[in-house]
């Protein structure tokens, strides 16, 4: 993080949630939710775009990053947690942002906290259907990575990261690397990453940009899923990103900057 930025934590429902802010209340907030195994300062980039014009806060989702720890049987509710933040802070109408599971939980948030936010932005966010072919979390290659990944350096975690991601510039890599270090394994057992998004959606009172990218390249939102989520939606906008896929900022940055700031440019 940048030397002037501030490096904190807030109390959310009891337990502490960490993030990272460029601003100190003066400007606009903007907040930013990360996705699954990633951590606020996975966001870099894009905030230090964007600090001139906004107070961009990015929070640590709870078992990430320096946030609190998973609390046995007692299960996560992103949404929650992003509203308890907004509320801690004092942030006024702040506009929010997603990536992954930080993109669904961005669509919760907007569908059961609609006065909270004053818009939303929506990277590829999760929006996974239930299907029969589903295999546990822990059985996925990624996943079991993760859990085998303690006995792994800072250095090789970066280095396999390079191989994976060719297209991603160097400054992604020392967040998204430290991240896989700082996730609280137990959460596992407690993340839903089922949601009933559809629901989220036709909820929205505040306008809200869909950023969808190429699912031959890793996607999660198909044309057809946006599709869809345009008609249940009026205030509901679409981007497609070309050459890009899950990760569509790290992958096709400009793009990407260029759909979020004309949307931005709205408010």
């Amino acid at each position: 993080m940048l030397l002037h930025w501030t490096d904190a934590y807030a109390t959310v429902d009891g337990l502490q949630i960490h993030y990272i802010r460029t601003g100190h209340g003066h400007k606009p907030p903007l907040v930013l939710l990360h996705g699954f195994s990633d951590n606020g300062l996975c966001w870099l980039p894009v905030a230090r775009e964007l600090e001139a014009q906004y107070d961009v806060i990015m929070p640590d989702a709870r078992g990430h990053g320096l946030s609190a720890r998973v609390q046995p049987n007692k299960p996560i509710d992103n949404a929650a947690d992003a509203a308890g933040l907004i509320t801690a802070l004092g942030l006024q109408q702040p506009i929010v942002g997603g990536h992954s599971m930080g993109g669904l939980t961005a669509t919760e948030l907007g569908g059961r906290y609609p006065d909270l936010v004053a818009g939303l932005i929506l990277e590829d966010p999760a929006w996974i259907d239930p299907s029969p072919d589903d295999v546990p979390l822990h059985k996925n290659p990624f996943f079991e990575w993760l859990l085998n990944i303690d006995a792994v350096s800072l250095e090789e975690i970066i280095a396999l990261g390079k191989a994976n991601n060719p297209a991603w510039p160097e400054v992604e890599f020392p967040a998204w690397a430290e991240s896989k270090r700082q996730l609280d394994k137990n959460i596992f057992s407690v993340v839903n990453v089922r949601k009933p998004w559809r629901e989220f959606v036709a909820a929205f009172t505040v306008p809200v940009l869909l950023i969808t990218a190429v699912a031959e390249k890793g996607a999660i939102v198909t044309p057809a899923t946006a599709q869809e989520a345009a008609s249940l939606s009026p205030l509901l906008q679409v981007v497609q990103v070309p050459h890009a896929g899950h990760n569509i900022r790290r992958e096709n940055y400009p793009a990407f900057m260029q759909a979020a700031q004309t949307f931005l440019n709205q408010f």
